[in-house]
């Protein structure tokens, strides 16, 4: 299952669970996003020809990450570009997030293992705003999937 994270139009972020299952390749982003994100899956074989990438001069105006929850469980919380709480999730082993717009802030729900990617170079205090959380009264964790 695929769950992408909208607040009326905006993509905030896309959760692959991690029993995502499909033949083939599958890209889950939009051609003009900073960051993509696919799924392949392809049987014995397969051979995937020798390539690479030309260089290409891009412009990054905004940090997209992406997640690989190795082991635990974490809940990750979402915020609009007016940094207002609207929804959280829960990760679990083997989901992979790629966080695409608006806020965003975590609580370890258990022991974590997870590995984040993210475009560079890093700009220091330049890179990120931190704001306050939302309240514990106001949480709304989605359904699991």
């Amino acid at each position: 299952m695929v769950i992408e994270i909208r607040d009326e139009t905006i993509l905030y972020g896309i959760i692959v669970r991690y029993h995502y299952d499909r033949e083939g390749v599958s890209f889950f982003t939009p051609d003009d996003f900073s960051q993509q994100l696919a799924f392949m899956k392809h049987p014995e074989g397969r051979i995937i020809k020798p390539h690479f990438h030309n260089r290409h001069p891009r412009e990054v105006n905004y940090t997209q990450e992406v997640l690989f929850i190795r082991k635990g469980r974490l809940r990750v919380d979402f915020y609009n570009g007016e940094q207002e709480y609207f929804k959280s999730y829960i990760l679990e082993t083997g989901d992979v997030l790629l966080l695409t717009g608006g806020g965003h802030g975590f609580q370890v729900l258990e022991p974590l293992e997870m590995i984040e990617v993210k475009q560079g170079p890093y700009a220091g205090d330049r890179d990120k705003v931190v704001f306050r959380g939302l309240p514990p009264d106001v949480l709304r964790i989605e359904e699991q999937s």
